[in-house]
């Protein structure tokens, strides 16, 4: 599949999906796509700029959503034009889909929407590449038919992404199993490794995280063989307005994508044992 103007999948290499959870300035915004593209550009590496403007799945009605549809759709189209980036954002159900598809080049769904069909649908109908998040509840062998819906709209740009199942009340697992099986949906499989962490809920009223297991599960992730890495990153996690706790801080990006892409490229030199 190509996307943004690089090739994915298994025959080539890792890229990035990354950037703060929720646009929280214009300032911020601009200096954080700015930083990751650079680093990128010296490590090689595809990227791509993900920030939203809204998020409506806060765990308390008080806990910030985001600068809202106007101005952050104005933001990121900034940060696409200045930084030169290609750029990728949430979208809900009650989003204006043809306003943000004239702006971003990937469209996300969340993962509490991955089963709403008509959702699911109307996205895939702006012919706009779709990552496509797993629900936290759902089976892995089940994205074969979430696919079917969305490319039942004659979009071939689909992606699948794995972002940990719930495991009782507040945690999450990521089961490396299921980005193999996901991969028999002939879509590229992206694996979201910072929300995989996070704790939902857990903290009596907002989320709660755990960001020191990033590194081990991102790096087991890579050497089961996916496509691309979804990263949300700040410049000091612990101020973050939205998933601070599960976010990785971006002075320590670089060095954790060094050891990735080395993994990426040794799985994908020697290929999959398959009995």
């Amino acid at each position: 599949m190509k996307l943004c103007g690089f090739e994915i999948g298994l025959n080539a290499p890792l890229f990035l999906i990354a950037g703060p959870c929720v646009i929280e300035s214009e300032g911020l915004a601009l200096e954080t796509a700015g930083f990751l593209k650079e680093m990128c550009e010296q490590l090689s590496l595809p990227f791509i700029y993900k920030s939203s403007f809204d998020k409506a799945n806060r765990s308390s009605a008080s806990s910030y959503r985001g600068p809202g549809f106007e101005k952050g759709l104005m933001i990121l189209e900034k940060v696409k034009a200045q930084i030169d980036v290609p750029v990728l954002t949430d979208v809900h159900e009650d989003t204006p889909l043809l306003e943000v598809a004239s702006v971003v080049d990937v469209l996300q769904t969340p993962a509490f929407l991955c089963r709403q069909t008509n959702f699911i649908q109307k996205v895939a109908s702006m012919n706009k590449p779709v990552n496509i998040k797993k629900g936290q509840f759902l089976a892995p062998w089940d994205m074969q038919h979430v696919v079917a819906k969305a490319k039942a709209c004659g979009n071939d740009d689909i992606m699948v992404c794995e972002r940990g199942v719930s495991f009782g009340y507040n945690n999450l697992v990521s089961d490396m199993r299921s980005l193999k099986i996901m991969r028999d949906t002939a879509c590229p499989v992206v694996y979201d490794a910072t929300h995989s962490v996070q704790l939902p809920g857990g903290l009596n009223g907002v989320s709660g995280g755990q960001r020191e297991f990033i590194p081990i599960l991102a790096r087991a992730a890579v050497a089961a063989g996916i496509s691309g890495l979804f990263m949300e990153t700040h410049p000091d996690p612990d101020k973050a307005l939205s998933d601070g706790p599960n976010s990785w801080p971006m002075d320590r990006m670089k060095e954790l994508l060094e050891s990735l892409m080395s993994l990426d490229a040794a799985f994908k030199q020697r290929g999959e044992l398959v009995l």
